[in-house]
């Protein structure tokens, strides 16, 4: 271990598995290390199912009716994959697809006065839609219209629309689209948490409803994929495509010392070896000095034995509750994904509700959800902490990740990657220097 390295990454969630992956086929030397036995940190999926009752504390251990514990994969944090986001794209670009097999999600669903709706997929689910009314339908068609011409680049397709200064309300009344509508666009297609982007420049959301339905072309149900076995197999193909280029990966290894000189980072102390490094990434975890808190998440995991009801018995989905249907700033949310993902048992269910802390009793703030959910077998209840880093990493040379927040899918995690490469490596990040080079260090030709 005692060596020179251009970069140590601690922590093997997803941000610093796909961060180790781009600098190893960028050249640099780096070396990988998790105190825990296991990939993924915080984003892991955890198997056999005694190990998840453990890590929560529960001393029974599971029914009979559970089935075998090594048949179960459950994430700690739920999230989709969008179709045609920024995950799936760093994933084709590194052939990190080589290792990974993903289903198309079956639906997404939105919760309307007690009851859920499916968000319609086609024109046709649109038209017969219960979720408005008719002439409320045609206005609809006409702003999604508008949104699917818009290009930022070509004024003639802004429709008297400034995409820097006309804000998303404005653009709303323009199409006098109702409370509703509003609703549902702003929070099932353009998948915001709360209602302060009405008041910003409409430019951030219009992209965000296309990157909604260019996601959804791509396969028709809906514009959410899930990989097989679980979220966890995403750091591990990520840390494979590093160790392809050389990276030294330890597991289960003590983090004793980050070790400083003159202000900035120069290797990593563990079991009185020291690592020397120019870098640092890491997770929040692995320097508490160097990030502050900036909320909660709670997340529940509950294991079913039967599909959600009103979801067409589908065997994936996804369910948004929006806050003004709950009297919430921020929206709860619902993955959920079976035994048809090799996450679970046979027949069995798990469906993880989700959503930003805003009281004391955030077990109360998740009710809604659980109750679209009944009859529970067993529920596993974690509210976590989210940390931001304080600093910019730029006099340290550590840069820290932030932790995984409640949207329901990667492309804040994927913005957080782009920007920690920006800050170590001083140009833009760009998808093409992902691609893998012609030939694998390793041999690993083109299959």
């Amino acid at each position: 271990m005692d060596e020179e390295y251009d970069v140590i990454v601690l922590g093997t969630g997803l941000t610093e598995c796909i961060l180790s992956g781009i600098m190893s086929v960028n050249g640099k030397k780096v070396l990988h290390m998790d105190r825990n036995p296991y990939y993924g940190g915080e984003s892991s999926s955890i198997t056999p199912l005694e190990e998840l009752y453990k890590r929560f504390g529960i001393s029974d251990s599971p029914p009979e009716s559970m089935g075998r514990g090594r048949d179960w994969n459950v994430d700690l944090i739920p999230k989709f994959l969008m179709a045609n986001g920024q995950l799936v794209k760093m994933l084709l670009y590194t052939e990190v697809t080589r290792y990974l097999d993903f289903k198309v999600v079956e639906g997404s669903f939105v919760y309307k006065g007690g009851k859920i709706y499916k968000v319609p997929s086609t024109e046709t689910e649109a038209l017969a839609s219960n979720l408005m009314g008719m002439f409320e339908k045609r206005r609809f068609r006409k702003f999604l219209v508008f949104v699917a011409n818009f290009d930022e680049n070509d004024p003639k397709t802004f429709e008297g629309v400034d995409p820097k200064l006309t804000t998303m309300g404005e653009v709303y009344k323009k199409f006098d689209l109702g409370q509703d509508v509003i609703d549902f666009t702003g929070h099932a297609l353009a998948l915001y948490r709360t209602d302060d982007y009405l008041e910003l420049p409409c430019l951030e959301t219009v992209n965000r409803i296309k990157l909604y339905s260019e996601s959804l072309a791509r396969y028709g149900k809906s514009p959410y994929l899930y990989p097989l076995y679980g979220l966890g197999e995403l750091p591990q193909g990520f840390a494979r495509l590093s160790a392809i280029y050389g990276g030294t990966y330890m597991l289960n290894k003590p983090v004793d010392e980050i070790v400083m000189e003159g202000g900035h980072v120069v290797g990593v102390k563990s079991e009185g070896e020291v690592a020397r490094c120019k870098q640092l990434i890491c997770d929040p975890s692995y320097i508490p000095d160097r990030v502050h808190k900036v909320g909660q998440v709670i997340r529940v995991i509950c294991i079913l034995s039967h599909p959600i009801k009103n979801t067409n018995d589908a065997n994936s989905c996804q369910i948004i509750i929006p806050q003004n249907q709950v009297n919430r700033k921020s929206d709860i949310y619902v993955c959920m994904i079976s035994y048809a993902h090799n996450v679970a048992a046979q027949g069995k269910y798990i469906a993880i509700a989700s959503t930003t802390v805003e009281t004391s009793d955030p077990e109360a703030e998740i009710e809604p959800a659980l109750e679209l959910l009944e009859p529970i077998d067993q529920k596993f209840v974690a509210i976590s902490d989210m940390y931001e880093p304080t600093e910019d990493g730029t006099e340290s040379q550590i840069f820290a990740s932030r932790s995984y927040d409640a949207t329901t899918h990667f492309e804040t995690t994927c913005n957080d990657i782009k920007d920690i490469y920006k800050r170590m490596t001083g140009s833009d990040f760009d998808f093409e220097n992902m691609k893998r080079k012609q030939n694998d260090v390793f041999g690993e030709d083109e299959q």
